[in-house]
């Protein structure tokens, strides 16, 4: 499924639908380009959560937990991870009792969760305010997750 998006308060309005329907054990792998949008729409996902608290990018601490929603919001940035992705427990979030949105989040390779949303943003090549963004369940809990979002959205349209 893909979507676009005029502008950063769009990214923002499909990001909050996203946590509105998030459930315990989802995972997010968000692509794209640097300033495509990654922090924009996890911003957007934690309002969706009921989160108020300021997200930041958690480029340098790898990992940033916030408790204060509905679920848990696991926000990881693992773009300057080269080695040692097993050594940081990722699984016990990815199979926790909150939604995990990990930023570059293919670079795990092969300690990426055998069950994501794959979220990709990519900037418009004719109008650089524009997104699209593309969407790809990867196992069934995914499936489940991105059916809950496509309802959710028909039902704001």
């Amino acid at each position: 499924m893909d979507i676009m998006l005029n502008n950063p308060k769009e990214t923002e309005g499909i990001a909050k639908i996203i946590g509105s329907v998030a459930a315990p054990g989802d995972t997010i792998i968000l692509s794209g380009d640097l300033g495509a949008g990654k922090t924009t729409m996890t911003k957007g996902i934690a309002v969706g959560l009921g989160i108020d608290q300021m997200i930041k990018s958690p480029t340098y601490t790898i990992i940033r937990e916030y408790q204060q929603g509905r679920l848990p919001l696991y926000h990881m940035d693992v773009y300057r991870i080269e080695h040692g992705a097993d050594d940081l427990g990722l699984d016990e979030y990815f199979e926790g009792d909150g939604l995990s949105v990990v930023e570059w989040g293919k670079l795990l390779g092969e300690f990426l969760p055998t069950d994501y949303l794959d979220i990709t943003i990519t900037k418009d090549s004719e109008d650089m305010e524009k997104r699209i963004v593309s969407f790809q369940a990867i196992g069934t809990q995914a499936e489940r997750f991105l059916e809950r979002i496509h309802k959710k959205m028909e039902d704001h349209v």
